[in-house]
């Protein structure tokens, strides 16, 4: 189980594959700002509503340059059936060995109806041009939260 991330860390570098399985960098949004959300599963209601808010949103979240990743422990396969069930225009990446959640502090320790077990933790981390992390948000609610992050950031 990994740090979470703070404002001024270097993101961590990824390469994943994403629903049609090709591989897709962070460094290949340089010089753009980048909002990566995690996610825990490809549909699900909570996650379903959460990509279908940034879908919903995209245009206003890239006029304003931004590119919006979802990663998740799915298969490419999965991811696929998620975008074309739910029309999904947002980049979806494979992290099944978790390597990249674990990176971004987004996978470890959650407790649900007081049990503890090791999931995804629901995150979202705005990258600046540079690479750098402008905002770890961690264990945001799937409903409401794209609105609050356009809100928070002043678009």
């Amino acid at each position: 189980m990994s740090e979470r991330l703070q404002p001024g860390d270097v993101a961590p570098a990824f390469t994943l594959p994403d629903a049609d399985g090709n591989e897709v960098s962070l460094s290949d949004h340089k010089g753009r700002k980048v909002i990566v959300y995690f996610y825990p599963a490809a549909l699900t209601p909570g996650c379903t509503k959460q990509a279908c808010d940034f879908t919903d949103n995209l245009e206003l979240l890239t006029g304003a340059g931004y590119d919006v990743i979802g990663i998740s422990p799915d298969s490419p396969e999965k991811l696929g059936k998620f975008r074309d069930k739910e029309s999904l225009k947002v980049t979806l990446l494979a992290d099944p060995d978790k390597k990249v959640l674990d990176a971004y502090g987004a996978f470890g320790e959650k407790k649900n109806y007081g049990k503890t077990y090791l999931g995804v933790i629901r995150s979202t981390i705005v990258v600046d041009e540079d690479g750098k992390v402008e905002r770890a948000l961690y264990n945001v609610r799937a409903t409401g939260h794209v609105a609050k992050i356009i809100k928070d950031l002043g678009i």
